[in-house]
């Protein structure tokens, strides 16, 4: 496989009429590098997914793969390979032929080097193997499971031995078990390309943390915050990356001479940083960091919903006038809604976003 070209986004932004769905991007995939967009619907992840395919033309800025600016050229000159959501295999095509398409279409491209046959078939039998198809390569699309239709639809995209993989929600369409396994599967292919860059569409928050090196939050047409997905999760800067990346509860607190304050209820342990005494900020608390019963920490409270989920019990309690989610396990039996209870957390594990910080 060919590699080393990483992506760069300079003040990109799309427009569709007065609509903006893409808003001054400014973000850089190093070559190698796996880059997960993470956002809800319509956040502008695709599109910038897009732009770099040259299935969408910038309304302003320029796209970059190395030093190469591609803003202008069409999707075949580019050096990617993509795979989308919904496999789009030719249904009459064995799976062979459907992997061979695009280097076909190299060899017959009017301009550059062309393929040779004896090259697209090693570069098809390359494909294959890579992702396990080998047994396939005579089946018909329609004879294959959805996970191995989307095995497929990898192969075809690396058979063009591209510099950069472009992935839009490729295991959406697929159900949760078949997912682990392609998600199991796309990392060992990393490993196996590791100068191949990967800009990977998902809004599914375990997607992005299991297999990106750096995740990019989008949100309304904009970049809101980027980082490796230890510190989006461990320190998110932003309450919109809290609650979006692994699920959070964030708890208004004042800050007091130490530690700070939820409602009537002083938390003394909890790192006030660089805020000062009197700043109103948000306390960031993990679920499955959240304990019962005493500790440091104490958050009395009342139990309002308690649901077991086989590895956990989820427990929703009232404390200072808030819900707070706790996911606790090892409780052979639950408390009883309307049970006192008291929950704590340690140090730190807590996360203050700054004073400002707010939910975008």
């Amino acid at each position: 496989m060919s590699g080393g070209s990483g992506i760069r986004f300079d003040g990109v932004s799309v427009a569709y009429g007065r609509t903006t769905v893409l808003d001054g991007l400014d973000l850089t995939v190093e070559p190698g590098e796996v880059m997960a967009l993470l956002g809800p619907s319509g956040s502008g992840k695709t599109t910038a997914l897009r732009a770099v395919a040259g299935f969408v033309r910038p309304s302003a800025g320029r796209v970059f793969i190395g030093d190469r600016d591609v803003t202008g050229l069409a999707p075949h000159r580019r050096g990617v390979g993509m795979v989308v959501q919904q496999y789009a295999l030719f249904p009459h095509l064995r799976v062979d032929a459907n992997v061979a398409f695009g280097p076909k279409a190299q060899r017959t491209r009017p301009q550059g080097p062309k393929t040779s046959r004896a090259d697209i078939a090693r570069r098809v039998a390359e494909a294959l193997e890579m992702t396990g198809m080998t047994a396939y390569a005579r089946r018909y699309p329609r004879e294959l499971s959805g996970g191995q239709q989307q095995r497929v639809a990898i192969a075809r995209a690396l058979a063009v031995r591209p510099d950069v993989l472009l992935l839009d929600e490729p295991l959406s369409a697929l159900d949760a078990q078949l997912r682990s396994g392609m998600l199991a599967e796309l990392a060992r292919l990393h490993r196996e390309m590791p100068g191949v860059s990967m800009l990977y569409v998902t809004h599914d928050q375990t997607e992005a943390l299991t297999l990106a090196d750096r995740i990019a939050i989008m949100d309304r047409a904009r970049l809101r915050d980027c980082g490796t997905p230890q510190d989006l999760y461990r320190r998110p800067r932003t309450a919109f990356t809290a609650a979006f990346v692994g699920g959070a509860n964030l708890l208004p607190v004042t800050v007091a001479e130490r530690g700070v304050r939820l409602g009537g209820v002083a938390l003394p342990d909890v790192p006030a940083g660089a805020a000062s005494p009197g700043d109103t900020a948000t306390l960031c608390l993990r679920p499955h960091l959240v304990g019962l019963g005493d500790g440091p920490n104490a958050l009395p409270g009342t139990l309002v919903e308690a649901q077991w989920r086989g590895t956990h019990h989820r427990l929703t309690v009232d404390a200072a006038g808030h819900q707070v989610t706790a996911d606790v396990r090892e409780l052979r039996e639950a408390p009883r809604p309307g049970a006192s209870v008291t929950l704590h957390f340690a140090s730190e594990d807590a996360a203050l976003l700054p004073p400002g910080t707010r939910h975008e």
